[in-house]
């Protein structure tokens, strides 16, 4: 039986650790946190899914909180007017449903699954020199703690990172308590609301240990009126100022917001990080080699909400290639073999992302106004968070956009 230790305990290392117990697997877990600990802490993220990496949890067997937590069916763009106004507002139909699970549950839920299905689990926060001990004894180890000294190991790839400082901070406020949009109250709806020059608000529903609640995620440009919340502790200044933002960028959104609440004292999470590719491959002091996964390889701003979902559709991808390759060693060819297999689809959310971080061009413009008057542009619009890939048909190149858009008006 091959034996593959996994340091990390997200998104990506525990659907992964999980996936190869299934398929026989020998797999030892490293946290830095138990269970009980992840569940009683601070929100880790916005984590809204959408079909394809949901589907990944299924085909596991993995999506426990699936009945539970409510369905996205729509998502939603809104550009703010000079006038406190909207310029643009307008709503897509997803084909298939999104979820945001709170991580605090999901976390906890699957660690502790993983350890009553027989896996060994290790609560040790990891640095380098633990994996240079540890690596003797496995066939394979694996990267997923996205922060920390680990990352250390993956040096940066130059040639697909073009940003080298943090594009927005971020604030994120999980509420009980936010009324409907009353436009469209019969379903639920991910609403990016696009503030020009200044950042986005996101406001999405999740599941978290208290029930449904609705998430409140400003991005803003670093050094603008939305960089406001470094240095701030204490949970309920947190969403004191981020309805003071909404009040004055957001009116429409704040107007639902007024008798909102935090869920809990860990609802809110504050920070900001360059989007970084790093090569996937680390070597270790002894000489031995240790692959990267999702976001310790390739970190994309969450601006488009990519993360949980390139970190799913990673941990599929490595468990394809692990299983595959049998009993071979696993080689540094393999490693490589393994992440350009993940980086197929990654490339997508990459580009797609780092080009929502600038200042749109008008051709992006035109397109997310027609997107108001056509319905079948919204709605590629928003399926385009599912599948990313689709974007470079008629998002990126000024001529694909205007001859899409001749087309759908015309048809």
């Amino acid at each position: 039986m091959r034996k593959i230790l996994i340091v990390g305990a997200g998104q990506s290392g525990l659907q992964l650790a999980l996936g190869l117990q299934s398929q026989g697997y020998e797999v030892t877990l490293m946290s830095n946190r138990t269970a009980d600990e992840i569940r009683s802490g601070r929100v880790m993220s916005t984590q809204c899914m959408f079909d394809t990496a949901l589907q990944h949890e299924r085909d596991l067997g993995l999506n426990f909180w699936e009945s539970q937590a409510p369905r996205i069916e729509g998502l939603g763009v809104s550009v703010a007017a000079p006038d406190g106004g909207r310029a643009i507002d307008w709503v897509g139909k997803l084909d298939g449903y999104a979820q945001s699970v709170d991580q605090r549950v999901k976390m906890a839920g699957w660690m502790e699954t993983f350890a009553q299905r027989g896996g060994q689990l290790v609560i040790h926060g990891a640095a380098v020199s633990d994996l240079d001990y540890f690596s003797r004894s496995y066939d394979l180890v694996l990267v997923a703690a996205g922060k920390g000294e680990l990352v250390s190991m993956f040096g940066r790839d130059a040639s697909r990172s073009p940003y080298d400082a943090p594009q927005r901070a971020l604030a994120v406020a999980y509420v009980h308590g936010l009324g409907p949009r009353p436009e469209h109250p019969d379903f639920d709806a991910v609403r990016c609301n696009l503030v020009p020059g200044v950042g986005e608000l996101f406001v999405m529903p999740t599941l978290t240990t208290g029930g449904r609640a609705d998430i409140l995620f400003w991005e803003g440009v670093p050094g603008g009126p939305l960089d406001a919340f470094q240095g701030v502790k204490d949970p309920a200044e947190h969403l004191s100022l981020t309805l003071e933002l909404m009040e004055k960028f957001t009116p429409w959104e704040y107007a639902r917001a007024t008798r909102v609440e935090l869920t809990d004292a860990g609802g809110t999470l504050a920070g900001r990080y360059a989007p970084t590719v790093r090569n996937p491959i680390g070597r270790l002091p002894g000489g031995g080699l240790v692959l990267g996964v999702a976001d310790v390889v390739v970190a994309n701003d969450p601006i488009t909400g990519q993360g949980s979902n390139s970190a799913s559709k990673c941990a599929a991808a490595y468990l394809a290639a692990i299983v595959e390759h049998g009993d071979r060693p696993f080689d540094e060819e393999w490693m490589q073999s393994a992440f350009d297999r993940y980086w197929n689809t990654a490339q997508h959310v990459t580009k797609w992302t780092n080009a929502m971080l600038g200042v749109p061009p008008e051709h992006v413009l035109n397109l997310l106004g027609a997107a108001g008057e056509l319905q079948p542009v919204a709605d590629r619009f928003a399926n385009g968070f599912n599948d990313p890939s689709d974007f470079e048909n008629f998002f990126f190149d000024p001529e694909k956009t205007s001859a899409y858009l001749a087309e759908v008006a015309g048809g």
